[in-house]
């Protein structure tokens, strides 16, 4: 059963965070610059929350689309769902429908791991499923046939 930690594994290990304390602001440019949909905020070493689109968007509509003076803070996810390197890819998948949550950060214990986000997961499970089905072909091809004689005496 495919894991979480094959999946940070194939994406790689970049991370973006920020703290609760900076500007609303930097965390967009942050966001627009690495073309990411979400941030991990980290306060003294250990998970603090999630910004993502949803958090922003809420904030814009609330505030007539202006950034304002805001801190992270005053509008991240402050209890996000996590999941560890062991979690299985279905967990995750539950996780992410039951939650309608996009982007969920890995912790191994204290230690933030990665983000796994929803791409992440519809990419590796359409990996998962072409390498399935290429195995079932080529067992398939490598059938045994039965032996002619067999066959005519039937």
């Amino acid at each position: 059963m495919l894991k979480v930690s094959e999946i940070l594994r194939v994406k790689g290990d970049t991370l973006f965070t920020a703290t609760p304390d900076a500007p609303i602001s930097r965390a967009l440019e942050t966001m627009s610059e690495h073309d990411i949909g979400s941030l991990v905020i980290m306060e003294h070493g250990e998970l603090a929350g999630m910004l993502t689109f949803r958090e922003l968007i809420r904030h814009f509509h609330a505030n007539g689309g202006s950034v304002g003076n805001n801190t992270i803070r005053s509008i991240m996810d402050d209890a996000p769902v996590s999941v560890s390197p062991n979690t299985s890819a279905h967990e995750v998948q539950r996780l992410m429908l039951k939650k309608h949550a996009r982007y969920i950060p890995v912790m191994d214990g204290p230690t933030l791991m990665g983000v796994i986000s929803f791409y992440d997961m519809a990419q590796a499970l359409v990996s998962a499923q072409q390498f399935e089905n290429d195995m079932l072909k080529a067992y398939i091809r490598d059938w045994p046939s039965e032996p002619e004689h067999s066959a005519s005496q039937a």
